[in-house]
Order: structure tokens, then C-alpha cells, then sequence
């Protein structure tokens, strides 16, 4: 079974360079401008996105 995580932060930058620190990658398809899908290293997918919108 997999959980995809939507998480919400206050500095989308910021957040993004702190997961792909940790080991995440981009994924291919982006569907929004405001909301950044990454692979984690076993590759699940989340989404990092700015709280409030």
C-alpha cells in the first residue's frame, strides 16, 4: 500500500531545496505552477505546496 503526501509550506523554495538535499528528484510532469511533485528516493511521489493556496 502507498500514501501520497500533499504537504503544505510556508517557503516553496525553500522546502524544495531541503528535499532534493534529502534525496528527492523532480518528477516529470508538473501540473500546477504552485505545486512542486518530487519522487522521494524509493520512488513515491508527494507534493510539496505553499500553504494557503
Amino acid at each position: 500500500m502507498q500514501l501520497h503526501l500533499d504537504l503544505a509550506v510556508d517557503d516553496l523554495a525553500a522546502a524544495l531545496d531541503h528535499a532534493r538535499a534529502c534525496g528527492a528528484v523532480l518528477a516529470g510532469h508538473q501540473p500546477q505552477d504552485d505545486v512542486r511533485v518530487l519522487l522521494d528516493p524509493a520512488g513515491h511521489p508527494f507534493c510539496l505546496f505553499t500553504a494557503g493556496t
